[in-house]
């Protein structure tokens, strides 16, 4: 198994719903280890950054606008097989596909639909990068050249 570092942003809606608790023991749980975090409210220029490649969408605008609306938990998470990992434990990114058990379908509730036609896009509580060069650019993004608290191990990482 390959230890990866992968990039995992709790938005705005989970933020303010206070489910950043929540979210991070599930990642915990699993073996996962946080090696850097921050509390931060992305400006214009760097959500823009973050969503590029959704730039010239529809859906661009609505979805930076709400980045920029609140806080965000940015963290920088370690383990075996780290991005197919949290991209499992996530859940699909539309929260009604996603299934019972993961992050979305346990947190994203009915009233979502309400909320994408107020704010122009769908809240889905958390951004999980998709791919080791997606991981790279946007923990560099996030936490520049940070190499996060490498100096630490889990009292219980022979167990992962």
């Amino acid at each position: 198994m390959t230890t990866e570092t992968t990039f995992v942003m709790i938005k705005p809606d989970g933020v303010k719903r206070a489910l950043t608790g929540q979210i991070i023991d599930r990642f915990e749980r699993c073996g996962l280890t946080v090696r850097d975090m921050k509390m931060a409210r992305a400006s214009q220029t760097l959500a823009e950054e973050h969503y590029a490649e959704h730039k010239g969408k529809s859906f661009f605008e609505p979805l930076v606008n709400f980045l920029t609306s609140g806080p965000v938990i940015a963290m920088a998470l370690e383990g075996a097989e780290a991005i197919g990992v949290v991209r499992k434990m996530v859940g699909a990114t539309q929260p009604k596909e996603a299934a019972p058990g993961t992050i979305r379908g346990d947190f994203c509730h009915m009233g979502y639909d309400r909320a994408a036609e107020v704010i122009g896009t769908m809240p889905n509580l958390i951004h999980a990068s998709d791919s080791p060069e997606s991981a790279a650019r946007e923990l560099a993004l996030w936490f520049g050249d940070s190499e996060g608290f490498k100096d630490y191990s889990r009292c219980d990482a022979e167990l992962f």
